[in-house]
């Protein structure tokens, strides 16, 4: 665990609420969307009491400062990213926006195919099926295992020299299974496809280089590592991101305009066009930052230890079975689990009504769903500010629950 979590756990004013009842706020939710630590709060509303003012385009002085808060926080974002160019890192309003972008402006056509897998979150899914309806490629994806790992058996079928993109997860938000990214990656380069990360479980919880692991693209949402709603990031090589066309015209993306035609900026502005989420990605440049002080490698190993101590008690629940590895080193913290005799949904409100917050449905992820035969789940995820104490509280609610219901 986190040597300093009692002074973490401060850092998140949120975490100090009682709801209905007085019943104590237990947050096991954070998959869905992380608390917010005071400091990110604090600079955002610092950023609209003084600095407010549009970007690039307001020619006085709180219009420099703006830009500058703006432009820093692509620094940050940089920095956390180990990219090697600020240039590449693209601010849009969240993850699935930068797959779409990724799926509308990466050419393809009759003959080649895309390569996602079966545990992706929908907006990984459907963003390149309606590329291939449009463009004529062919979908394929790699199907899992009864662990939920991928099932790579038949790699060298699906991944071959008319492979245009390989597209996947880093960690699975539904199984919590922690991908194989540099082989992966590996797997595309050899054939010559690009290669497209979704990192939105694996930035809050991963210490994530994009150098290290090679890929051609990644991108994470704000919203889940302590920043707020409304931003997210795509993250590309300079020279590839450079060879796209626009994805979004207007704003700071044009270089010149005539009647006639126009041609445009590089990136990053080339993919941000109208006035861009300016106090979000403030707000993102100080999460990152407040992650990296505390460090992602301490934040991973705090996630390790509170999912295995959540995989033990969960055990204890008769009834209860967890979907995805049970094994916590080859996982995240979001952990969806069945109870026999039981919808998620009223496994969801009788744990809310103790106070216990968690996520009950198909969770965006309905094919890895239906490969294990069910509609869906009850999903618990943790964080860098979750306590055993609280994990303690989600299955003592879980036996409630079945006392309630009067199964077993």
């Amino acid at each position: 665990m986190l040597p300093d979590l009692d002074v973490i756990r401060k850092d998140f004013p949120i975490l100090e609420r009682t709801l209905g009842g007085g019943v104590p706020l237990v947050y096991l939710d954070s998959a869905n969307t992380s608390q917010k630590p005071q400091v990110v709060i604090d600079t955002m509303v610092d950023h609209l009491e003084r600095h407010n003012a549009n970007i690039a385009r307001a020619m006085h002085q709180l219009g420099a400062e703006s830009t500058e808060a703006y432009e820093g926080a692509r620094d940050k974002v940089a920095a956390f990213l180990n990219a090697p160019s600020r240039n590449e890192v693209v601010f849009t309003k969240n993850a699935t926006e930068a797959l779409n972008l990724l799926a509308r402006t990466i050419e393809l056509g009759p003959g080649d195919n895309v390569v996602i897998t079966e545990m992706e979150h929908h907006s990984n899914i459907v963003s390149w099926q309606l590329a291939c309806e449009r463009s004529g490629a062919e979908l394929r994806w790699f199907g899992l295992t009864d662990e939920g790992e991928l099932d790579l058996g038949n790699a060298d079928q699906l991944v071959d020299e008319n492979t245009k993109v390989l597209a996947f997860t880093w960690v699975s938000n539904m199984l919590g299974t922690i991908n194989p990214v540099t082989d992966l990656v590996e797997r595309a380069r050899a054939f010559g496809a690009l290669s497209v990360i979704d990192a939105s479980q694996a930035a809050p919880q991963l210490p994530v280089d994009v150098q290290a692991v090679g890929c051609d693209f990644l991108v994470f949402t704000g919203h889940k590592v302590c920043g707020p709603t409304g931003i997210g990031v795509l993250w590309g090589r300079e020279e590839l991101l450079n060879a796209l066309p626009p994805f979004h015209g207007g704003g700071e993306m044009i270089e010149t305009v005539t009647m006639a035609r126009s041609t445009y900026a590089k990136v990053p502005h080339r993919f941000e066009a109208g006035t861009p989420p300016i106090v979000e990605a403030v707000g993102l440049g100080c999460a990152v930052d407040y992650l990296g002080h505390i460090g992602l490698e301490a934040i991973h190993a705090h996630e390790q230890a509170i999912t295995a101590y959540a995989l033990e008690g969960l055990q204890s629940v008769p009834g209860l079975r967890v979907m995805g590895p049970l094994d916590a080193t080859r996982r995240g913290g979001a952990i969806s689990f069945e109870l026999d005799g039981v919808h998620p949904h009223d496994i969801a409100q009788v744990l809310d009504s103790r106070g216990v917050a968690v996520r009950a449905g198909h969770h965006c992820a309905k094919p890895a769903h239906a490969r294990f035969g069910v509609q869906s789940s009850t999903r618990m995820s943790s964080y860098l500010y979750t306590t055993p104490a609280e994990i303690d509280a989600l299955v003592e609610g879980l036996h409630h629950t079945r006392s309630y219901f009067k199964v077993g």
